[in-house]
């Protein structure tokens, strides 16, 4: 919705711009044409462009309310004030003429209007300067058509006329779009400020959310005598919390998109020992990851797998034995692509028993994220060397 207005009201910008330039350089221009011709006694060609470019540029102008194009009412503009410009100013001492600061409005002009215009028209001015100022050593002949006596007030006059346009036009409207666009800045970086607001916001209740969800979970699991399913809701408490992680992180920076990933995965990891660790094992927990962030997108099943993982690695890696290993590293591998190694030094998995139980729920899970996270996972594992996940993955 705010596209559109924006570019109407920048089109009405132009409108305007190049119209009151148009009115007011063709009604001077012709009122200069008779002060020239009676009071600085010049009678040849320059009171004549005067009146031409004046009465062409009033008539173009006219039209741009029947077509309403206003491209076409730019150019024929462009080409009238290049032209008159151009036999003004060599008709009126060349290189020394007070009109070659006309020349230098004409590419101004263009510039306000796009950039592509601005630069036409600066190579073509600078062309046209360098021939006023070669055209004695080419064997162009144009004779200057004001009386030595008037060329000062003729100058004062094209002086006077330079300064009222850049200062009275366009300095009025370029202040005025200055202005305007400062406003708009102050409106955006309002609204800017009002979203971070409320996105933290909601940050702060989804974790709260999450939180009671997790709470809840492990009401119900120290309530229930089934191992079973203390085991499963015990399971969903922490990777419910895992999530609730993200969204406290993201509460709690400038940053409300990405999150310092090395910084989530020792939270995360500390709490996982710290609430699963029940025979007070020396477990070590080893991460490696550089100067990565991640989108919540990705941060979010990312977390789950690592979190399935050290889970798994606390409840059957480390059994019969009093100290272990766990190892976390990511590493940006291509442009595209990151991986994630995940390592322990346990007992490893049973052969027999992986062969069993293909289809749990931690297996189905790690094989479900990966797919999320658009990677693929490779798992090598024998007993008593530990077991070793490699996933490489895209970033969301």
């Amino acid at each position: 919705m705010n596209q559109p207005t924006h570019t109407s009201e920048r089109m009405k910008e132009k409108v305007q711009l190049i119209l009151s330039t148009n009115y007011f350089s063709s009604i001077l221009m012709i009122c200069l044409a008779p002060l020239c011709y009676f009071l600085l006694d010049i009678k040849e060609i320059i009171p004549q462009t005067f009146i031409i470019y004046g009465v062409l540029n009033i008539i173009n102008t006219f039209f741009f309310y029947r077509h309403r194009k206003l491209i076409y009412t730019y150019l024929i503009t462009s080409c009238i004030g290049i032209i008159c410009a151009a036999i003004v100013t060599l008709y009126s001492g060349g290189i020394n003429s007070p009109f070659t600061f006309v020349l230098a409005l004409i590419v101004f002009a263009g510039y306000i209007s796009t950039k592509n215009y601005g630069r036409f028209h600066l190579y073509l001015i600078l062309l046209f300067i360098l021939f006023i100022y070669f055209h004695d050593s080419l064997d162009f002949n144009f004779q200057n058509k004001v009386p030595e006596y008037s060329r000062d007030s003729l100058s004062l006059i094209g002086i006077l006329f330079s300064v009222y346009i850049l200062g009275g036009i366009f300095g009025k409207i370029l202040l005025t779009n200055y202005n305007n666009l400062y406003i708009s800045k102050r409106e955006i970086e309002k609204k800017s400020k009002e979203n971070e607001i409320l996105l933290k916001e909601i940050h702060h209740r989804v974790k709260n959310n999450l939180q009671t969800i997790s709470s809840l979970l492990n009401i119900q699991a120290r309530n229930t005598n089934n191992d079973e399913t203390k085991r499963i809701l015990t399971n969903s408490h922490n990777r419910v919390l895992s999530m609730a992680i993200v969204h406290e992180m993201l509460y709690a920076r400038e940053d409300l998109s990405r999150i310092e990933y090395k910084e989530y995965v020792t939270q995360l990891g500390k709490f996982l020992i710290e609430s699963l660790n029940k025979e007070d094992k020396k477990i070590e927990l080893n991460i490696a990851i550089s100067n990565i962030k991640f989108n919540i997108e990705t941060s979010i099943p990312l977390g789950l797998l690592i979190s399935e993982f050290i889970t798994n690695s606390i409840k059957h890696a480390f059994l019969n034995k009093n100290s272990g290993k766990i190892g976390i590293n990511i590493e940006k591998v291509d442009p595209e692509f990151f991986q994630l190694t995940l390592t322990d030094n346990g007992i490893g998995y049973n052969k027999e028993l992986l062969c069993e139980n293909p289809n749990s729920m931690g297996f189905k899970l790690i094989a479900n994220l990966s797919r999320q996270l658009r990677g693929s996972i490779n798992k090598t594992t024998s007993e008593g060397n530990g077991v070793v996940y490699v996933l490489k993955f895209k970033e969301i």
